[in-house]
């Protein structure tokens, strides 16, 4: 059986990461698999994990009222899916529907949140990568905005 903190330095958003940092985000990871149709978490309500995408795909989708669900992105393998855990108040702003089954890492955002607060130096590294998650999310929901706005 793989070590977990094998697999996490296969992740695109780990793999550059200091051993000593990937040692340390471990005590927050776990194995987890969601199947085709599962919802991973809804808008509004509380974050509290983020997930690193090894397999399988993801709808990220907010609702748009009378237009219903609206999709802003799609998210697979090798991509990282949440932010919100990170921001207070911590609730979820989109949904994240599973269009194929997935196998992820789930991180606990808490524990996370404690080891940076303790290891600064990590902490930074991590709200670079996430700073870098936030401006992509950002970009897609503005262009999905658009999309809505010139479609009415």
């Amino acid at each position: 059986m793989e070590d977990l903190s094998g697999i996490l330095k296969q992740h695109p958003f780990i793999e550059d990461l200091s051993e000593e940092y990937v040692k340390q985000i471990t005590g927050c990871a776990s194995n987890v698999v969601f199947h085709e149709n599962d919802i991973i978490f809804k808008e509004g309500e509380k974050a509290e994990k983020f997930y690193l995408i090894r397999t399988g795909m993801i709808a990220l989708e907010f609702n748009g009222r009378d237009k219903g669900m609206i999709r802003i992105e799609t998210i697979g393998p090798g991509q990282m899916l949440g932010w919100s855990w990170l921001v207070s108040p911590n609730i979820w702003h989109f949904t994240a529907h599973v269009i194929e089954e997935v196998r992820a890492i789930a991180m606990d955002g808490e524990c996370l949140r404690k080891k940076c607060e303790k290891d600064t130096k990590m902490g930074y590294e991590m709200y670079k990568r996430f700073s870098l998650l936030l401006e992509q999310r950002l970009q897609s929901a503005r262009q999905q905005l658009l999309k809505a706005i010139t479609n009415t």
